[in-house]
């Protein structure tokens, strides 16, 4: 389950879609119960996520996404094996910069769509307790991204 907020943009349909469907494919993969956990995603400017990411993370400049997860790894690991959830329990919050999508989209030569699946996957992998910090973190969160994506037919350079 998720909620979108539009902070500062216009509200787009097609943004909706593709949340919906990378999201699902997320929590497919991950055996979580699309039903009792809740991600929340505002999509926003450079302005508003620069703000967050300085407040939250010390850092003052723009991001392309931020993730707030409500849980460690560990604890999502043991709720999955014992199948123990809370019903909407929150999974946690994602903040993507529309702006920022579209800019690296262009850089990296394949489609909007592309990228803004890939920031939800990587959002969605640090709420599920995942991060790149060491090269071995690194590389197993790459894996289940590249996964996921393939999973959806969504391959770099489209």
């Amino acid at each position: 389950m998720y909620k979108i907020e539009f902070l500062d943009i216009e509200e787009n349909d097609e943004f909706e879609k593709t949340i919906s469907k990378v999201l699902e494919e997320c929590f497919k993969v991950e055996n979580l119960p699309e039903d009792k956990l809740l991600v929340s995603i505002t999509l926003t400017n450079p302005e508003n996520i620069r703000k967050l990411n300085c407040e939250y993370r010390n850092i003052d400049k723009s991001t392309d996404v931020l993730s707030f997860p409500m849980f460690e790894k560990e604890e999502i690991d043991n709720m999955v094996k014992n199948a123990v959830w809370d019903y909407n329990d929150i999974l946690g919050d994602m903040v993507i910069s529309i702006e920022q999508v579209e800019k690296q989209a262009k850089e990296y030569g394949h489609s909007f769509e592309r990228e803004f699946a890939y920031m939800l996957v990587h959002g969605f992998y640090h709420l599920r307790g995942y991060d790149h910090m060491e090269e071995e973190e690194k590389a197993q969160m790459r894996e289940k991204e590249e996964n996921v994506l393939s999973q959806l037919n969504i391959t770099r350079g489209e």
